[in-house]
């Protein structure tokens, strides 16, 4: 098969999913981006750059969407010299999240296309916007936040079909849309990420950080240090925790920058809350260790005696998944998807995501009560099993792509079908049987099984996948006389010319046998 990948920081989500139809062989893959220095061996890049910024003028509402717009048209660019070239995808996978994807439409217009929605933005309760009372949102910027989905609704109006990998982003997006997106849980590598008996039993290092056998680790892991993942109520909690386990130590992975929320006029967070808390805390005992590498990331969750997790209602980070295939003991925020992955008292512990004293009383018991954190543990790794494997997540992904394919290719004839039954009629001519309502039945080449969400208890069972949904949908809406067909007005004519001439046929029997009957009178 023949695969286009976009996404403006190459590999993206798509990291283990490129990787393994590499390693499967027999396809070609190309990926559309901006330039960085990834690379996958077996994989064609094609750079594209961004011609200008944004530009003061321009209202900073529309900021966002004027850039994605300069982003769609600097990817059809490069893929129309794809297809200049002779390329044409069976499939485009992308994310939709910068507007990458709004002009691929025009340049490969029979091909499916697969983007990824990550997050839909609200300024009612229930999301990240107005979560934290610390920090409240100005009336002002309410505009700003639904201006902020511009890009989702052009793609969401646009041909195509979606995934997301958690029941919590789905339900952010419009009731209306839901039906075209599929929920994809993301996996784990479970035979690298996975527990070590013995990582307790030496003494372990990261950087230049030493750790000792009897010693209790904290661990934390964000992109950055920000509000969005609770580093200042975390930080918060540190006083007592230190204060009440006087053997504990933390290690704090993350940069200074921001990721997602507002920036600070100047400074860190790191440094906000070190200013706040100054005299509070034992810093011999809290390392900020930055960004690491992979390896180190791993060989630090093993480590850990108890793992913090702490989100606004947002994104899920691919740290938490981690952390549960690796078998840490979890203190997590009682907030949505963490609630998704976590369950409290059986995988992990679940806290208020706004209380510092709730947070180091979770923390300190999962320190002390062995018996409960080493259960959780051993509870963590196995949904992670269950529903985090990442060979199930890809062979999902695999029906997923297999069943878009089917179903694309099968509606246009579905559709042509329709055309021709809806052909202008000769008043003379009989109606035979009813073609609309024999529409409405799937045809074969649509029927797939679903791509259901992997188990987890008492989430929403999970119905048939939005393609299939789709499809249905195109099939039952065939015999409107108003359905695009990827064909021309002039394509289309001589079949229905055509559908005509087939339908005038018992008026040339019935004729055919008047005649004979004459002759036979005769």
């Amino acid at each position: 098969m023949k695969y286009l990948f976009i996404h403006q920081n190459f590999p993206g989500q798509y990291l283990h999913l490129v990787r393994h139809l590499v390693q499967a062989g027999g396809h070609e893959i190309v990926f559309i981006s901006e330039d960085n220095a990834n690379l996958i061996p077996g994989v064609r890049r094609v750079i594209y750059r961004m011609p200008r910024h944004a530009t003061e003028q321009t209202h900073p509402g529309a900021r966002e969407f004027d850039l994605g717009l300069v982003r769609a048209d600097a990817v059809a660019k490069a893929a129309s010299t794809l297809r200049d070239l002779g390329f044409e995808p069976d499939i485009i996978i992308g994310h939709h999240g910068w507007g990458e994807l709004l002009n691929i439409q025009d340049v490969f217009p029979g091909v499916p296309v697969l983007g990824y929605f990550e997050f839909y933005y609200h300024d009612e309760p229930g999301f990240d916007v107005g979560f934290d009372p610390e920090f409240p949102m100005q009336p002002a910027m309410m505009p700003l936040v639904r201006a902020k989905n511009a890009i989702n609704l052009q793609a969401l109006t646009s041909p195509g079909y979606g995934q997301t990998p958690t029941e919590f982003q789905k339900s952010a997006y419009p009731d209306w849309a839901r039906e075209k997106i599929t929920v994809l849980r993301e996996g784990v590598d479970l035979e690298l990420c996975r527990p070590d008996a013995t990582a307790h039993r030496r003494k372990f290092s990261i950087k230049d950080v030493h750790v000792s056998p009897k010693e209790k680790l904290i661990t934390y892991v964000s992109r950055d240090l920000e509000p969005y993942r609770g580093f200042h109520v975390f930080m918060r909690a540190l006083p007592r925790i230190l204060r009440e386990q006087p053997d504990a130590r933390v290690i704090m992975v993350g940069g200074d920058g921001v990721s997602y929320g507002a920036r600070l006029p100047s400074g860190s967070w790191r440094e906000r809350m070190l200013e706040e808390l100054a005299g509070e805390l034992d810093l011999s005992r809290i390392h900020f260790v930055g960004k690491v590498s992979y390896d180190d990331f791993l060989r630090l969750l093993q480590r850990s005696d108890t793992h913090v997790y702490l989100t606004y209602p947002f994104v899920a980070s691919w740290s938490l998944r981690e952390a549960m295939a690796a078998g840490c003991a979890i203190v997590g925020s009682a907030t949505a998807p963490v609630e998704e992955f976590i369950e409290d008292g059986v995988t992990g512990r679940l806290v208020p995501f706004t209380e510092p004293d709730r947070i180091a009383e979770g923390v300190l018991e999962l320190l002390n009560d062995t018996r409960t954190a080493k259960k959780m543990r051993q509870e963590a790794r196995a949904e992670a099993e269950r529903t985090l494997c990442m060979k199930a997540y890809l062979a999902r992904y695999e029906d997923l792509i297999s069943q878009l394919i089917t179903a694309h290719k099968a509606a246009p004839v579905l559709q042509e079908n329709a055309a021709e039954a809806d052909a202008p009629r000769n008043g003379t001519v009989p109606k035979r049987g009813k073609p609309k309502a024999a529409l409405k039945a799937k045809p074969d080449a649509v029927k797939a099984e679903p791509v259901t969400p992997a188990k987890k208890p008492r989430q929403p069972v999970a119905r048939k996948t939005a393609p299939v949904r789709a499809a249905a949908k195109q099939v039952a809406s065939a015999s409107s006389k108003t359905v695009r067909t990827p064909k021309s007005a002039a394509q289309a004519a001589p079949r229905v010319a055509k559908g005509a001439a087939v339908r005038s046929a018992p008026v040339k029997r019935a004729a055919g046998r008047r005649k004979k009957a004459d002759q036979a009178s005769s």
